[in-house]
């Protein structure tokens, strides 16, 4: 499913155009973006959660030369489900 496939659908579920319908999920993308970068976590009822993780500094290794480099500590968003959507899944 892609972001125009929901596109589509908002619009056929609620009787709003495409732009509008696309207009609406924008700003839903952004509130969370936005929420995520201040590092507050966007709590959505029965479907999940999204948090921003601090990862820590780490050793990897450059492929191509066998190189070990120093992999920066950095934070990152992670999902996690809620029950309702983990049943649906089942």
């Amino acid at each position: 499913m892609t972001k125009d496939d929901i596109n589509q659908a908002i619009s056929r579920k609620t009787g709003l155009s495409k732009r509008q319908a696309g207009d609406c999920l924008q700003v839903i993308l952004d509130e969370i973006a936005k929420s995520l970068s201040k590092g507050e976590s966007v709590l959505l009822p029965g479907f999940g959660k999204f948090v921003v993780k601090d990862r820590k500094e780490r050793q990897g290794v450059n492929p191509k030369t066998g190189e070990k480099i120093k992999i920066p500590a950095a934070k990152v968003p992670k999902f996690k489900p809620g029950q309702t959507l983990k049943d649906a899944v089942k």
